[in-house]
């Protein structure tokens, strides 16, 4: 029997997003994204009849924010100064950061070098009766999960 104690896993509808040290309140969702390192096959002359298994290229997949729509055009100025400039001076780091029932920090993924490719707003409906929601999709060349 162990006499440890008990560890439960986090719930994931706690959680902070932070974009270049600022935080950022209330978003609804939060895509962590994946990483893929591609299978290269490579075969020599001399080779065993079996191909071998090289890394090729990592991908990383995008990040993509939900939050409800408020007076706030931050997200939406963000995307702006991609359209009218381009990328290249509009990156920036953001952390995914999980918070356990007491308020702890638990988990941190630190995206860096992230831009937004895509912007959203919901569809608006005389007849619903939902929050309106604004979404962000960011491409960025690298996640790491920091603790």
């Amino acid at each position: 029997m162990a006499t440890g104690k008990r560890i439960d896993p986090y719930r994931n509808f706690r959680f902070r997003v932070v974009i270049d040290g600022i935080q950022v309140a209330a978003f609804s969702d939060a895509t962590i994204p994946d990483v893929s390192t591609e299978a290269v096959e490579y075969r020599e002359g001399t080779d065993a009849p079996h191909s071998r298994k090289l890394s090729g290229l990592t991908k990383f997949g995008n990040v993509t924010l939900k939050r409800g729509l408020t007076d706030s055009m931050e997200l939406y100025n963000w995307r702006k100064a991609v359209v009218q400039k381009g990328a290249l001076n509009n990156r920036k780091s953001l952390s995914i950061i999980l918070v356990d029932e007491e308020g702890n920090e638990k988990a941190q993924w630190d995206i860096v070098e992230a831009w937004p490719i895509k912007y959203e707003v919901s569809a608006l409906s005389a007849k619903g009766n939902e929050v309106s929601v604004e979404t962000i999709e960011l491409a960025h060349e690298g996640i790491t999960r920091v603790r």
